[in-house]
Formats: structure tokens, C-alpha cells, sequence
């Protein structure tokens, strides 16, 4: 077999041509705009395929530049934390503290889910964890970040099986929104209440008259790199505590601390949190890393235990709706915003946190505002989940030896 290795350079234009691809396609394909798929998931997939009948019919692996890869996943937490400021997740007050619990809580039962269906199916346990919240909560960034530890332990095939468990979650995660919030509306014969403010946050800005300018930039620059390296002090003093955490999981706390931190000290230093110029940059890393690593699956690989991971994803897929409609509607208090709620979590526990925005937008389209949805679960899905998920995917780790 032969080997064909792309450098940083060449690896970033097969990039930017695939999220150009999956641009094109998903402006064209209906379902892919129902289902609400990211471009670079599209695009990715397909590239995959294309170089699967490469390595296929002329036994030619083509490899791509994977630290460049790791260093986009890193500058977009960076830009997660620092767009997250206290004042804003104190907003979500109780209801927030409750999401977070029950959304803790199902992190558990996904990782034992995934373990009892490798054990019932034959595979190994690690198996289990790479199909649990690994790469259903956690999604494309984490299930990539998490799965080299499996790889370096005999799961050779780890990368590919957590982000087809990523992929096919995001796909599931935009179906079943929809279809729990209707019964749920119509069952309990709900109403909205709400006087229809918008509160959506996230750190994409979708805004009139952006201004990105040389300064803006500059700055944004500057703190993400300043982070980033605070952010690798943390992780070593983490490491020495006996607690390992992925890089991009202390680049984000770094973030969190210094936004909270620093505009406080020196009010007359820009702060770049919630600039364009922040968000710009968090969106192309974000793009990037995801269409490199799809790009670069090595879908051949799962030849051999793609039926066990469809069985593993059913399950799940079956655990999220119980748990949703048994467990999350009623404690989140069985009202309207508890059904949007609902519909928005079961998005971002198999899929991403844009899933569960874009299920809870359908949702409130058709039936009335949820301004409380909108600042509940995206805080819960793109601040708390990361680190909670972390330290519930190390515990188990280190259950299994």
C-alpha cells in the first residue's frame, strides 16, 4: 500500500475545498438543510468516500497533517471560554442548575448504555465508551480529541468509530427534536408564556453592520494566544494533580477565567469576547478541524463492526427519548419552556449544541416563543457539558484500568 502525505499547507486547501463542497451541497439538498448538517459534516463525509474508493481501487491511503488539525479544536474552545462570561450564566438561574444536573446524570447512563451494549454485543468495553458521550455529547470535538487514548490501547479503529457514532448522533439529534416537543405540546395541551424576547446566545454573531477591522483582529489574536498558553500551564498542573484532561478542555477554563478576570482589572485593554473578529475566528477553526478530521476517516476500517455500532446508536438513540420525556420534561417543570426544553436537549445529547438551537428554532416557529429555552440549554451545551464530560469520561477511564 502506498502512502500519500499531505503537509500543513496542502492539508488546509483540501479543507477549505471540502467545507466549500458541503456548502454547495447542503444549499442544494433539502434534507441536509432539514436536519440542520454543518457543512464540514457533509463535505467531510462525502471526502471520505472519495478518498475510501482511492485507498480502495489504487491501495492508496492519502494521509493529512493532523497537528494542524488539533490546533484549530484548541483555538475554537479557547474562543468558547473566553466568550463566556458569569454574568451571562447566571441568567439561566435554577432551571439552568437542574439541565446541568440531569444533563450530568445522563452522561453516566450513556457510558454505561454504550458499555452494557459492547459487553452484550461481543467487542470491548472501550467500544462502549467510544459510542457513549464520548461522541454523542461530547460530539465531533471531543470523540476526536478522546479517541487517540484507545487508539494507543489495541482500539486501533478508535477515530473512525467515534466520529461515525459523532455523525450519525448529529443526524439523530436533528430528528427527534421536533417529534418529542409536538407530543409533549400537544399531550399536555401547553402554551407559551413568554413575551417572545430573543435570548438565544452563542458565539456565532449573525448581526447587521459587523465590523472586522485590522485592530479587532489584532487583538482577538493576541488574547487567544496569551490563553492558549495559560491554558497549557493548566494542563500540566492538572496533569500533576492526577487528573488528565484533553488540551482543549484547560484552554477553555483558561478562557472562562481570563474573561472573567481581566476586563475587571484593566478596563481600558479591548477585550475581544463577543466581537466579531472572536467569533470569525472560532467559526473558520471550527470548520477547519472538523472538515480535516472528516475528511481524513478511514472508513474501511469499520467494515467489520459497522452493524454493532448502528445497534449501539439505536439504543441510545432510544435511551435519549425516554430520558427526555420521562426524566427532563417533568423536572424541568412540565411547562412550554419545559417541552422546548426538551426538544433542544435530546438535539444536544446526541448531537451538537447548533442541533439543539436549530430544533428548538422549529419549535418555537410553530408554536410560540421560549425565550428561558434559548439561554438554558446552549449554556449547558457549549460551557458546562465539555468539563463535565471530561471528568465523567476520565472517571470511567480509569474504572476500566
Amino acid at each position: 500500500m502506498e502512502t500519500i502525505q499531505l503537509n500543513v499547507r496542502q492539508t488546509i486547501i483540501v479543507a477549505i475545498l471540502v467545507l466549500y463542497v458541503g456548502k454547495y451541497l447542503t444549499k442544494k439538498i433539502k434534507f441536509l438543510q432539514s436536519f440542520n448538517i454543518p457543512d464540514a459534516v457533509s463535505g467531510g463525509v462525502l471526502a471520505s468516500l472519495f478518498f475510501g474508493l482511492i485507498y480502495g481501487i489504487f491501495r492508496t491511503e492519502i494521509a493529512f497533517d493532523f497537528p494542524i488539525r488539533d490546533a484549530f479544536l484548541i483555538i475554537f474552545f479557547t474562543c468558547i471560554g473566553l466568550s463566556s462570561k458569569l454574568k451571562t450564566l447566571l441568567q439561566g438561574g435554577k432551571p439552568l442548575l437542574i439541565l446541568l444536573g440531569l444533563a450530568v446524570g445522563f452522561l453516566v447512563v450513556q457510558n454505561l448504555v454504550g458499555l452494557a451494549m459492547a459487553s452484550l454485543l461481543g467487542q470491548a468495553l472501550p467500544v462502549g465508551l467510544l459510542s457513549g458521550s464520548i461522541s454523542l455529547s461530547g460530539g465531533h470535538g471531543t470523540a476526536i480529541a478522546w479517541s487517540p487514548l484507545f487508539y494507543q490501547s489495541g482500539i486501533t479503529n478508535a477515530p473512525e468509530i467515534a466520529i461515525a457514532c459523532a455523525t450519525f448522533g448529529l443526524v439523530f439529534g436533528g430528528i427527534v427534536g421536533g417529534p418529542i416537543a409536538k407530543f409533549l405540546i400537544i399531550r399536555n395541551q401547553l402554551q407559551p408564556d413568554a413575551n417572545g424576547e430573543d435570548l438565544t446566545i452563542s458565539i456565532r454573531r449573525d448581526q447587521e453592520n459587523v465590523q472586522i477591522d485590522y485592530n479587532t483582529m489584532l487583538q482577538s489574536i493576541l488574547v487567544i494566544g496569551l490563553t492558549i498558553g495559560l491554558g497549557f500551564e493548566l494542563n500540566v498542573t492538572i496533569a500533576g494533580l492526577g487528573l488528565m484532561l484533553p488540551a482543549f478542555v484547560s484552554c477553555l477554563l483558561a478562557g472562562i477565567i481570563l474573561t472573567n478576570t481581566i476586563p475587571l482589572v484593566f478596563k481600558q485593554f479591548p477585550w475581544p469576547a463577543e466581537t466579531p473578529s472572536l467569533a470569525l475566528i472560532s467559526d473558520v477553526s471550527l470548520g477547519l478541524f472538523l472538515a480535516i478530521s472528516l475528511m481524513s476517516l478511514q472508513l474501511w476500517t469499520l467494515a467489520g463492526i459497522g452493524g454493532v455500532i448502528a445497534i449501539i446508536l439505536l439504543v441510545q438513540f432510544m435511551a435519549t427519548v425516554i430520558y427526555t420525556v420521562v426524566v427532563v420534561f417533568p423536572l424541568m417543570g412540565q411547562d412550554y419552556n419545559a417541552a422546548v426544553i426538551s426538544s433542544g436537549y435530546s438535539g444536544l445529547t446526541l448531537g451538537a449544541t447548533p442541533t439543539a438551537i436549530a430544533n428548538m428554532t422549529a419549535v418555537t416557529e410553530k408554536f410560540g416563543a421560549a425565550p428561558q429555552a434559548f439561554i438554558v440549554v446552549p449554556l449547558v451545551g457549549a460551557f458546562f457539558i465539555d468539563i463535565a464530560n471530561a471528568f465523567v469520561i476520565q472517571q470511567f477511564l480509569n474504572f476500566l484500568g
